[in-house]
């Protein structure tokens, strides 16, 4: 039984392996799991993938372990190519800020080495 991918996923660097590893063995199949359905699935429910408003097309994967609630912020690159970057444990209602100025600053590093700078 093999799964067709309609997107390929791709690490920057390793800022969302590092955060993989710090997890929970449950907490890691649960992340796997939501990665394997932004990368099968055609039409993402918004529950585990959406547009981070305020943004310009930073996207957020989302997982949820009983009252625990886990984002790794991406991005896409040539149409179906998502490119993840770092990865957090949500504690607040509100995204924090430092977290997406992170992942805006890792998405311009990515671009600026894709054009040799």
């Amino acid at each position: 039984m093999g799964q067709n991918f309609v997107r390929d996923i791709l690490y920057y660097r390793d800022y969302y392996k590092d955060f993989f590893k710090k997890q929970s063995s449950k907490v890691q199949k649960k992340l796997d799991w939501t990665l394997q359905l932004v990368a099968t699935l055609e039409q993402i429910p918004i529950k585990y993938f959406k547009h981070l408003e305020g943004t310009k097309g930073l996207y957020e994967i989302r997982a949820e372990i009983g009252s625990d609630i886990f984002r790794v912020f991406c991005f896409f690159d040539e149409g179906s190519l998502i490119i993840l970057l770092n990865g957090f444990q949500k504690k607040s209602q509100k995204t924090p800020t430092n977290e997406i100025e992170l992942a805006e600053k890792l998405k311009k590093q990515y671009y600026d080495e894709k054009k040799g700078k």
